[in-house]
């Protein structure tokens, strides 16, 4: 196993993740927004309001996605062992 094909293969996992994460981290910045937007509207100062909806969208928008994540997830798992076996080979 030469360095360039880790590198490769490094550089491919976390492009992946970053891919599988982006939607996750976008949704809950959208709904931070919003409320920092409403709390600034209000006045309202309690830092529950930012904690328990951020939560609930966030594990929301993991449920959502989950057939999507575990799509990616597969198929980069299946090419890393096709991978591996070859070069083991």
């Amino acid at each position: 196993m030469t360095e360039e094909l880790v590198i490769e293969l490094l550089k491919e996992v976390f492009f992946t993740v970053f891919v599988i994460l982006l939607p996750i981290l976008g949704v809950s910045l959208i709904i931070g927004i919003i409320i920092s937007i409403f709390q600034a509207a209000t006045s309202i100062q309690e830092m529950t309001l930012t904690f328990v909806p951020k939560i609930l969208i966030t594990a929301l928008a993991i449920i959502f996605l989950l057939p999507w994540i575990m799509d990616k997830m597969i198929a980069i798992t299946i090419k890393y062992f096709t991978t591996f076996i070859t070069v083991i080979k």
